[in-house]
């Protein structure tokens, strides 16, 4: 496969971009190699600088439900901009992706659009400590909620890949209020509520995790926190960034039927355009300014652009067997290549939440942190590039889930089977 312009724009890239990537996961780091330059995507697919097609996995981190370039989005968008970019001042499209939200999440009864996953952790938190009057929050190992300053512990895919305990430039006595737990551990939770009863303002979590690779909740952990919440007056909060409208129309919240106090929204809510969201109880959300003290802002914040982009997402998922047919198409996925895996007398622990999946080159069960670092990484590495050579781009980290869309065709799952079938026998060799 020849990559000589991406090689090319990649050096003239670190010359002026840190590392040459804007993200720290687009650079290879954990799989090794050069990472490729995209020239445009459609539907399935992404076509590097050099001419070489893939069939995309990662979909911009899952933001891409419908596909690239869906021709709705794409039309409603344009239409958009000819209106203007921005205004700073309100606009009906707001309310009217605010009363869809509202409809489709369990725990939405207000929503605060910002501009991107990290602003809506971070604000939904600062709303947490405001509305209980506390400051610790509980975390949980291998949880990652955007890189504001004291959620950088224990926090995940990004810093995993880098082999970062967390992040310099973090200062201790900003993280002396963020309280840790394994994942899928409800015992480390009532502990945390014994020694610090009245001081924790919430716990913040994945209800599937997504940055550790994909890993779903184990029976009765989500409706144990929500019990244990209730019972010490903290707030649950879902960071549902990843797993809103994937997991289930819903959001993960629907799906297992725990509803959270607050949750935060991203990705798909603006249909691969910078957004994110906080939502929750009416009484809650009444304490961010205007209505209340708590203090919140962004210029871009509600962008016609994004809001049109989220909303036509939104009404395409919604139609008729649309998100139905991707769940199966993607269960197709996940289990052609657990067979390949098999038949090639390679283990790996497949995981699956809606339309999310991944691959754990591990031996056992997957349920937190610990057991998820156990896996083989050079193992991962080597059918990550096997699978690149024949045309199909998926996370280049172990601790990323991978994501499907409506426009993955019954012919992009074969060929994706067939890749892993040729890759699994030629690792095996």
């Amino acid at each position: 496969m020849n990559i000589e312009k991406s090689v090319k724009l990649f050096e003239e890239a670190q010359k002026v971009i840190p590392g040459g990537v804007n993200s720290p996961a687009r650079a290879f780091g954990a799989v090794g190699g050069q990472p490729i330059f995209i020239d445009h995507a459609e539907g399935a697919f992404m076509w590097d600088v050099d001419g070489n097609r893939y069939v995309d996995y990662v979909l911009s981190w899952g933001p891409l439900i419908l596909g690239h370039a869906h021709p709705d989005v794409v039309a409603a968008v344009q239409k958009s901009a000819t209106r203007g970019t921005s205004y700073g001042a309100p606009t009906a499209i707001e309310t009217e992706l605010a009363e869809l939200v509202c409809e489709l999440v369990p725990s939405a009864e207000q929503v605060r659009f910002v501009n991107s996953g990290t602003e809506a952790t971070m604000s939904v938190l600062r709303l947490a400590r405001a509305y209980t009057g506390r400051d610790k929050i509980i975390k949980l190992k291998g949880n990652y909620h955007g890189h504001a300053d004291f959620l950088l512990v224990q926090a995940g895919s990004g810093v995993a890949t880098l082999g970062l305990p967390d992040s310099p430039g973090v200062p201790a006595g900003v993280t002396k209020d963020t309280l840790t737990a394994p994942y899928n551990n409800l015992e480390a939770i009532e502990t945390l509520f014994k020694q610090f009863d009245n001081e924790i303002a919430g716990i913040i979590l994945e209800p599937v995790a997504g940055n550790m690779g994909l890993i779903p909740p184990v029976d009765g952990y989500l409706a144990g926190l929500r019990k244990l919440c209730t019972q010490h007056g903290a707030l649950l909060i879902f960071d549902e960034v990843m797993t809103g409208f994937r997991v289930a129309i819903g959001g993960a919240q629907e799906y297992f039927g725990v509803t959270p106090d607050l949750t935060a929204l991203g990705k798909v809510i603006g249909g691969g355009l910078p957004v994110g969201a906080y939502a929750g109880r009416k009484d809650i959300m009444q304490t961010v300014a205007p209505a209340g003290p708590m203090y919140q802002a962004g210029t871009l914040s509600g962008n016609p652009l994004a809001m049109t982009a989220g909303l036509t997402t939104l009404k395409g998922l919604q139609k008729p067997g649309v998100f139905e047919a991707l769940v199966t198409s993607t269960t197709k996925l996940s289990e052609g290549i657990s067979a390949a895996a098999e038949a090639a007398g390679i283990s790996i622990y497949p995981t699956q939440a809606g339309a999310m999946f991944c691959f754990f080159f591990n031996d056992g069960p997957v349920i937190d942190w610990e057991t998820a670092s156990k896996s083989n990484l050079e193992l991962f590495a080597k059918f990550f590039h096997a699978m690149l050579e024949r045309g199909i781009y998926f996370p280049p980290s172990q601790y990323e889930s991978w994501f499907s869309s409506a426009a993955h065709t019954d012919e992009a799952i074969v060929a994706t089977i067939q890749a892993a079938q040729t890759a699994f026998r030629e690792i095996a060799a």
